[in-house]
């Protein structure tokens, strides 16, 4: 009996992307998710969750034979894509980011099952940056020190580069960086 079971259970193969999905604020995203069984289905079931790390995860949608029941709170935002089980987010925000599971259960002679997760990642573009100069009068050649200072309202994972006339500038005698 537990032989196949086993069997049963392999039937159904469940395929999502392995790496982190990283998607646009603002922009729409797609989780592209596929699945094949080998067996006969009277009914088929997908069921998409949302977790964010400790926090309980909440339904979003589901659907029994392309028939597709929305979470009504969410139902603007997340759409399944039919016939497979894709989720298409838009727009995308910044408490978008966790992870997304996705259940499939196909009933026919029993119901197998699989479940998959898939990690999402909201970057937020870096907006153009400003730099302020101190003092803002400038400096005399070879008197004084003259401070740059360069800012980004927005952006995640932002990373500061110096450069003079094309070069890469880099902590020495002349210059300091904080």
């Amino acid at each position: 009996f537990f032989h196949f079971y086993a069997g049963i259970c392999s039937a159904l193969k469940l395929t999502v992307p392995s790496h982190t999905i990283h998607g646009i604020e603002g922009q729409p995203l797609h989780l592209s998710v596929d699945y094949n069984f080998n067996a006969t289905a009277s009914e088929i079931q997908i069921i998409w969750l949302f977790e964010r790390s400790y926090s309980n995860p909440k339904y979003l949608l589901g659907s029994v034979n392309q028939r597709v029941v929305p979470d009504l709170e969410y139902q603007h935002k997340f759409t399944l894509i039919p016939p497979n089980a894709s989720l298409r987010i838009n727009p995308l925000h910044l408490s978008d980011e966790g992870n997304y599971i996705v259940k499939v259960n196909v009933r026919g002679n029993g119901t197998i099952a699989a479940s998959q997760k898939i990690q999402v990642a909201v970057d937020v573009p870096v907006t153009k940056p400003t730099v302020h100069t101190e003092p803002s009068s400038g400096v005399v050649e070879y008197v004084g020190n003259i401070t740059l200072k360069c800012t980004v309202d927005r952006g995640t994972r932002v990373a500061y580069q110096w450069m003079k006339n094309g070069k890469r500038l880099r902590a020495g005698p002349n210059y300091m960086f904080s």
